[in-house]
């Protein structure tokens, strides 16, 4: 009985999307980021009425499209072909079509190169509407267990060591909830550098496959997180990145003083290394310079 329901109401829902025609704009359409399920009606109706769909991967959308029976033929408009693909978007657009923006999962312009379209399209007095549904940072974030009053999302930190650790610098005093998408295969490292630079104490989550098969939450310290991540296999799929904001309890441990020091010394001398060090903890240079000095007497 429930799954003759669920049919009756997909049948339904099918035909309320190819009866609505749109008005000339910009649309801006949230997919899901992992459970085809996670779309609203609004935006297949979007997508069904949009005289253009444009997306990152064609091939991607495509089975959105297919699982729901929407017959239009996408474009492709990513990073690799913005300056000739925009352009044709907005021509469109000023001929009177309507303009549906898809990114391969979640809402477009996060992390993604839609922004540029939709600037043009301001500049050009196109209308912008946003059609808002699914989003892996308000997903991770609700289920971390973190404070959501105040958040910053920050993107992807940068590949290198030294200037992934200048990034988590600059925002470590933020007093918000941090929130970064990163590789799996970086995962490890990036933990490292923020236990490093925002303290072991400070409360994170680490979101992986949100909304699909696998989905996993696990909380804890940024020091149990990097120590735990540092000894598992890479882990696959999507992964989000949420760290708590700053308390007094979240100083820089020993310890983590200690990895920081041995990783800047691998990138610039002894005495630049315990400057840098000083800058990101706060800590007295001459004393972070002896302390280096020591560790690499050590071994």
């Amino acid at each position: 009985m429930q799954q003759t329901e669920a049919k009756r109401s997909y049948v339904i829902a099918q035909t309320e999307i190819a009866a609505r025609p749109l008005e000339p704009a910009l649309y801006l359409v949230a997919t899901p980021i992992g459970n085809l399920a996670d779309i609203t009606l609004r935006a297949l109706e979007t997508l069904a009425g949009a005289d253009v769909v444009a997306c990152e991967d064609t091939r991607v959308t495509r089975v959105l499209l297919d699982r729901y029976g929407i017959r239009q033929k996408p474009v492709a408009y990513h990073e690799h072909n913005a300056a000739e693909a925009g352009p044709r978007l907005i021509e469109a657009l000023n001929g009177g079509r309507s303009v549906a923006l898809v990114s391969d999962a979640g809402t477009p312009l996060v992390s993604d190169p839609g922004f540029r379209l939709v600037g043009q399209a301001l500049e050009a007095g196109i209308r912008v509407v946003p059609v808002p549904g699914a989003s892996a940072v308000l997903a991770a974030l609700t289920a971390s267990g973190l404070p959501s009053d105040a958040f910053l999302f920050a993107g992807f930190l940068p590949v290198k060591d030294g200037q992934r650790r200048s990034r988590l610098d600059e925002l470590k005093p933020v007093p918000a909830t941090l929130i970064f998408f990163e590789s799996p295969r970086r995962l490890a490292d990036a933990l490292a550098a923020m236990a490093g630079v925002l303290g072991e104490a400070r409360q994170a989550a680490i979101g992986r496959e949100l909304t699909k098969t696998f989905e996993e939450m696990r909380t804890g310290t940024l020091g149990v997180l990097a120590a735990h991540y540092a000894e598992a296999e890479t882990p696959k799929g999507e992964i989000v990145i949420c760290v708590g904001p700053p308390t007094a309890a979240a100083e820089t441990a020993p310890e983590a003083v200690d990895r920081l020091l041995l990783s800047l010394a691998e990138e610039m001398p002894a005495s630049k290394a315990a400057a840098e060090a000083a800058r990101m903890t706060g800590g007295r240079k001459p004393e972070l310079y002896r302390r280096l000095l020591e560790l690499k007497n050590a071994g």
